[in-house]
């Protein structure tokens, strides 16, 4: 049985090291991603939390005024 010939201390040391650069490129990449996403989607709950209150409000604002009493309604 021969030993593996000089190239391969260089070859797969290279390509081990190529993997991981590439793994590393590309998960800070999804990682960015996820982070943007997550971001994106608290914006988007906050409007609707927003929304959701304002409506809230007018909807207690008409119903005041539905419950007060007309100064008409006494003649």
């Amino acid at each position: 049985m021969d030993l593996p010939s000089s190239a391969h201390l260089i070859y797969i040391p290279m390509v081990l090291l190529t993997g991981v650069m590439v793994g590393f490129i590309l998960g800070s990449r999804a990682a960015r991603n996820a982070f943007d996403m997550e971001r994106k989607r608290d914006a988007e709950r906050a409007a609707a939390r927003a929304r959701r209150e304002a409506r809230k409000q007018a909807k207690q604002a008409a119903a005041a005024a539905d419950d007060a009493p007309d100064a008409d309604a006494e003649d």
